[in-house]
């Protein structure tokens, strides 16, 4: 890469997609500087294929100076997003978010199973949600038990899969659900805004009831039966990156 070191005052980050980031940090430039700062990066980098800028939403008056240079909308979130431009014709670019992620959770005390009922589906299911942003599977299982029913629990392993797709936002989603032993048993809602009803329930009764989901009465049955799954890897570390977060299943 081509660049004078007076050339901009933003620092860029080359990528392992051949790309370059532009690490803007807060932005002080009015929209005219900025603009001239793109020009300036755009003719000053050679043998490149991508050019990407992260903006925060307190700076989105910035958005239509990029997307007249050609940049593209990639991925974002609540308070960001993030931009690129391909600089050559088809680039590897990597997918970008495409997917929700959820946990269901299996919690057997005995012959009972832990279930809920919500105020969108009323019927009953397992208890569970979506993934927080940087959260591990295993910590979501035990955050969405606690918020629905009060129960604390104990991660044990991963026994289902499952994909939608179309599912929210016409994107696909995938469905982990796991076996969890119970810590304790009294049963306290804590997300009332969601949750009507929490409650133990026999298994028998659970598996013949007609307003159950036959997918979650497989998941039930699978898992009543078959309790060992995928469990947690917590033996040598086997990812070399130091900045990454994740959870193994074996």
């Amino acid at each position: 890469m081509k660049k004078r070191p007076d050339i901009t005052s933003f620092a860029l980050k080359e990528d392992r997609y051949d790309g370059v980031t532009i690490e803007s940090g807060d932005i002080a430039h009015t929209i005219l500087e900025f603009e001239q700062e793109i020009t300036e990066i755009l003719a000053a980098i050679e043998d490149k294929k991508l050019l990407w800028i992260k903006l925060s939403i307190e700076r989105s008056d910035l958005i239509p100076v990029l997307t007249k240079c050609d940049f593209v909308f990639h991925h974002c979130n609540e308070r960001d997003i993030t931009l690129v431009k391909r600089l050559v014709e088809d680039p590897v670019i990597p997918t970008a978010v495409n997917h929700t992620l959820g946990v269901g959770v299996v919690v057997f005390n005995k012959k009972n199973i832990l279930v809920v009922k919500d105020k969108i589906w009323q019927t009953y299911k397992l208890p569970g949600g979506f993934i927080d942003d940087s959260e591990n599977i295993s910590q979501a299982v035990v955050r969405e038990v606690f918020e629905e029913t009060g129960v604390e629990v104990e991660f044990e392993s991963v026994v289902s899969l499952g994909h939608f797709s179309p599912a929210q936002f016409g994107e696909s989603n995938l469905y982990v659900v796991s076996l969890a032993k119970p810590l304790t048993t009294h049963i306290e809602i804590k997300d009332k805004h969601e949750i009507i009803e929490a409650r133990w329930m026999d298994v028998d009764e659970y598996l013949s009831r007609e307003d159950v989901l036959p997918y979650n009465k497989a998941i039930v049955k699978n898992a009543f039966l078959n309790e060992k799954g995928l469990k947690v890897h917590n033996g040598v570390k086997l990812i070399l990156k130091q900045d990454i977060e994740y959870e193994l299943f074996f």
